[in-house]
């Protein structure tokens, strides 16, 4: 049985108004409207701002999360360790392969290490801390001036509507399922939408989430509905309802399936139809164990849906966490979220400055 759902003090604006005089007739419910306005584009501004701040307080399932790319990568602090002018160029191209076995890419590692070449000739770096100091600050960068707003832009009014998009096997379901967790431990009414109505396991799947997460879930009953259908009917009851946030599950797909990803496009249609502004995230969860074979795919989608974020799964079981900054790089679209373990809490809120000190301590 689900979980009551939890009341979210600051939702409500009445105790905020209820000390001012209202008007009268047509300028009282249109102060009012305001006030709820208000009130709901506080909330979401809030909930957005906590669940990034979560990242800073979890810095160590990240650094936990990293340790394979971080052992992977561990050789640059040997070969900084005793550096020295004179070996600037073999040290540079090691570190330029250490770069390329993490999946940071091709175009990223030359990059990398042509500043840094650049750097030390004119003689801005004269130590191995120094370099390594500039390292950090250039990924950093790359990160930070594609893929800065990493924060959920949830809108203005309720309901928030998240879809999830990607390719099967990427982790979809279980990641709107922890996203699902996040959002109720910070108060929110959540409702989850089975658009997956391709696999059966998928509902089955949602429904055990549901439950323990102590949601509420919009489900193909008679199971001959379409993704559409259902999804549509999931934003018109957490509209009705006044639930804050919908979550949309979507069938994997493969992104040359013209048709399928054709499908997508009518389902960010009918939640359109149902509420102005929906979707206000289309998130692609993308297999971090693919490294860079992720970038065709995350291509596709977003000529066809329009992605908004990233959830980078399964990052704690490869070496190639690199792909993180080939992703942003290549596309400008942020990291939202990154998956770091089996656990309901591994679904991590992306913090480039947490990633770089957990890759490069």
């Amino acid at each position: 049985m689900a979980a009551p759902s939890h009341v979210v003090p600051f939702l409500s604006p009445s105790s905020a108004y209820a000390s001012l005089r209202a008007p009268s007739g047509r300028r009282a419910a249109a102060h009012l409207r305001c006030a709820a306005a208000a009130g709901q584009a506080g909330f979401f501004t809030r909930l957005g701002r906590l669940i990034k701040e979560k990242a800073k307080s979890d810095v160590d399932k990240l650094f936990s999360g990293f340790s394979k790319t971080r052992e992977n990568l561990s050789v640059v602090d040997e070969l900084l360790t005793y550096w020295n002018l004179a070996d600037t160029d073999r040290v540079l191209d090691d570190l330029e392969e250490a770069l390329l076995v993490s999946d940071f890419g091709p175009k990223i590692s030359f990059r990398i290490v042509d500043t840094l070449r650049d750097e030390i000739r004119d003689g801005k770096l004269k130590s191995g801390a120094e370099i390594k100091a500039s390292l950090k600050r250039c990924i950093l960068e790359l990160l930070t001036s594609k893929g800065s707003n990493t924060e959920l832009k949830l809108g203005f009014r309720k309901p928030a509507v998240i879809m999830i998009v990607g390719v099967n096997g990427g982790g979809k379901t279980t990641s709107l399922g922890k996203l699902a967790y996040r959002f109720k431990n910070e108060g929110a009414k959540v409702l989850m939408a089975a658009g997956d109505t391709f696999r059966a396991a998928a509902r089955d799947q949602l429904e055990v989430w549901a439950e323990r997460t102590g949601s509420e879930i919009v489900i193909d009953k008679d199971k001959k509905a379409q993704a559409p259908s259902v999804l549509s009917q999931a934003v018109k009851r957490g509209k009705r309802e006044g639930f804050d946030i919908v979550l949309c599950d979507t069938s994997g797909r493969l992104h040359t399936n013209y048709g399928l990803m054709e499908e997508l496009v009518t389902c960010k249609k009918v939640m359109a139809k149902a509420l102005p502004g929906a979707p206000n995230e289309v998130l692609l969860v993308l297999d971090g164990t693919t490294g860079l074979n992720m970038l065709q795919q995350a291509r596709e989608f977003n000529d066809v849906v329009g992605i908004t974020g990233f959830i980078l799964t399964k990052l704690d079981g490869t070496a190639r966490g690199g792909c993180v900054v080939s992703v942003v790089d290549e596309l400008g679209i942020p990291v939202k979220f990154v998956g770091v373990g089996e656990g309901v809490e591994d679904l991590q809120p992306f913090d480039a400055e947490a990633f770089v000190e957990a890759i490069f301590p």
